[in-house]
C-alpha cells in the first residue's frame, strides 16, 4: 500500500510556517525595539528557572519519540 503523499506535505507547510513566523517576528522585534525570543526566553526562566529544564525534556522526549528504534519503512515494525 501506497502512503499518501499529500500529508507529509500538510506537516511541512506546518513546520515552515513556524520559520516564517519566527522571521516576521523577530525582525519586528529587532526594528522597533520589542522582544526578541531570546530576551523572553531569558526572562522567563529567570521568572521560573525550572522552565528550561522542563522544555529540555519536552524536546528530548520528541526526539525519542521521533528517532528512538523504528523504521517507518519496515511494515512489520509496529511501533510508531
Amino acid at each position: 500500500m501506497m502512503p499518501d503523499r499529500k500529508f507529509p506535505l500538510i506537516w511541512t507547510v506546518f513546520l515552515l510556517s513556524f520559520v516564517v513566523l519566527f522571521a516576521i517576528f523577530e525582525t519586528w522585534a529587532l526594528m522597533t525595539g520589542g522582544t526578541t525570543l531570546s530576551r523572553y526566553t531569558y526572562e522567563v526562566t529567570k521568572a521560573w528557572p525550572p522552565l528550561i529544564f522542563l522544555l529540555g525534556i519536552v524536546v528530548g522526549g520528541l526526539a525519542v519519540h521521533f528517532w528512538w528504534r523504528w523504521n517507518p519503512e519496515d511494515f512489520n515494525d509496529h511501533r510508531g
